[in-house]
């Protein structure tokens, strides 16, 4: 088999504390529109595929009682979600305008590119980068 065989990220998988606060974030302010939404009775708990309109996913979920996330900047495993923009000033400023903090942008020493951070209400960071 070819070393390229994967094509694309199809989706992220977020669990989130507080459900109805979470899909109004990924929904409302940050656009993702709905595919579908479950609720599992058997688990207590919510599946909520949104895309983006490139096609690409989150897999919201919660579950009771799970536990939060250690957060360290440079922990082993997912550091951050990062998604692209055309302009990275816009968009900080209409998130700002939602009353989401983020943080100053900087400029990657290596592209060139604008980008800046900020979190999803649990904490999740997540990265705005310059297409």
């Amino acid at each position: 088999m070819s070393t390229s065989f994967l094509k694309s990220i199809h989706h992220v998988a977020v669990i989130c504390s507080d459900y109805k606060l979470s899909k109004a974030f990924y929904c409302d302010v940050l656009g993702f529109v709905v595919i579908a939404e479950t609720y599992r009775e058997q688990r207590d708990s919510y599946k909520l595929d949104l895309a983006l309109p490139d096609g690409s996913q989150i897999e919201l979920f919660s579950f009771p009682d799970a536990p939060p996330r250690p957060s360290y900047p440079e922990a082993q495993g997912l550091r951050h979600l990062a998604f692209a923009v055309d302009d990275v000033v816009s968009v900080v400023g209409y998130l700002q305008g939602q009353g989401v903090s983020v943080e100053p942008i900087r400029v990657d020493e290596l592209t060139g590119k604008q980008f800046t951070f900020f979190n999803d209400p649990d904490g999740l960071p997540l990265e705005l980068y310059e297409s």
